[in-house]
C-alpha cells in the first residue's frame, strides 16, 4: 500500500485483530476481575439492589476457608475430576487407536457417531440421560430386570449419592470422549506408517509400539488433551445441576456448584466470589504443576 506510511502499514494486521481481541479480553477479562472485586466486598441482597458495597478485605475468604463443608467439596471436587479425566483419556484412546485400524467406510461411520454425540447438547444429553434411569419407567431398571436383576425393580438411581455420582460420570464420559478421541486420531495418522511397519518387523507388540513410539512422539498433543480435560471436567456444572443440584446429601457437589448454591440459596454472593476465585485458583496450580512435570520430562528426553 504505497500511499499508506510505512509504520502505519507495519502496524495494518494489528489494527486488523484488534477488535476481536479487545471484545475476547473484555468477555473473559472483565467477568474475572468483577469477580474478584466482589469477592473482596460485603455483597449480599442488598448491596446487589442498591448499590454501596462495603470493603471487606479478606473476611470472606476466611470464612471460607473455615468452613469444613468447603474442604469437603474440595476434596469430592479433586475425586470427581481424576476418576473421569482417567476414563476420558483411557476411552479415548483406545477409541482413537480403534479408528486407525478400521476400514474407510467404517471409519466414517463411527467418527459421525462421535461428532453427533459431541455436538448433542448438554441440556438434552442430560435428560436423555435422567429418562434412561427414571426408576419406573427407565430402559436401565427394565435392561436389568429383563436380565434377571430383579432387585433393580423400581430402582431410584437418583436417591443414592453413589449411583448418582457414577450417573453422572458416565454422562460426562461420554460428552467428553468424542472431543479426545477425534483430536488423538487427528494427531496418530500424522505418525508416519513405516515407523511401525519397522517396529513389527523387530517383533514388538502393539503394547511396546504404542508404549515406545505413538505415546512419545505424541506427549504434546496428549498433554494439550489432557490440559483441556481437566479444565472441561472441574468447572463442570450444568449437568450436575440439572441432574442432582448437587443432591443427594451433597455426594456430587463440587465447587461450581457449591459457589452457585452459596450465591443462590444465601444470597452471599461475595462468599460465592470468593469461592469461585478459589476454585480457579486450585485448576491453575494443579496445570502449572502438570506443565512444570510435562516440561521436565521432554527435558530429560
Amino acid at each position: 500500500m504505497p500511499s499508506v506510511p510505512r509504520r502505519i502499514a507495519g502496524l495494518w494486521p494489528y489494527l486488523l485483530v484488534a477488535p476481536t481481541v479487545l471484545g475476547a479480553a473484555f468477555l473473559l477479562a472483565y467477568p474475572v476481575l468483577r469477580n474478584l472485586l466482589i469477592s473482596f466486598q460485603y455483597f449480599g441482597m442488598r448491596e446487589l439492589i442498591r448499590g454501596g458495597a462495603g470493603f471487606a478485605g479478606w473476611d470472606n475468604y476466611r470464612e471460607i476457608l473455615g468452613d469444613t463443608e468447603f474442604w469437603e467439596v474440595v476434596r469430592r471436587t479433586f475425586v470427581w475430576t481424576a476418576v473421569n479425566v482417567v476414563l476420558i483419556m483411557v476411552l479415548a484412546t483406545l477409541v482413537a487407536l480403534m479408528l486407525q485400524r478400521l476400514g474407510r467406510r467404517m471409519r466414517m461411520l463411527v467418527m459421525s457417531g462421535l461428532v453427533l454425540a459431541w455436538a448433542t447438547p448438554h441440556i438434552a444429553a442430560t435428560t436423555v440421560f435422567q429418562w434412561l434411569f427414571q426408576s419406573q419407567m427407565g430402559v436401565v431398571n427394565w435392561v436389568l430386570v429383563r436380565i434377571g436383576f430383579d432387585s433393580f425393580e423400581g430402582y431410584t438411581w437418583f436417591a443414592h449419592g453413589n449411583s448418582t455420582f457414577a450417573i453422572l460420570v458416565v454422562l460426562v464420559v461420554w460428552q467428553s470422549v468424542p472431543f479426545a478421541a477425534i483430536t488423538l486420531h487427528a494427531a496418530l495418522v500424522t505418525v508416519p506408517e513405516e515407523i511401525y511397519e519397522s517396529a513389527r518387523t523387530e517383533g514388538a507388540s502393539a503394547a511396546r509400539i504404542f508404549r515406545s513410539l505413538t505415546l512419545p512422539m505424541l506427549r504434546p498433543i496428549f498433554g494439550l488433551v489432557l490440559c483441556l480435560e481437566v479444565i472441561w471436567v472441574f468447572r463442570c456444572f450444568a449437568q450436575i445441576w440439572a441432574v442432582s443440584q448437587g443432591g443427594p446429601n451433597g455426594a456430587t457437589t463440587t465447587l461450581p456448584v457449591y459457589a452457585f448454591q452459596v450465591a443462590q440459596s444465601l444470597h452471599r454472593y461475595d462468599l460465592a466470589a470468593a469461592a469461585s476465585t478459589i476454585t480457579v485458583l486450585l485448576l491453575v496450580t494443579v496445570l502449572i504443576a502438570y506443565f512444570r512435570q510435562m516440561y521436565k520430562q521432554e527435558a530429560e528426553l
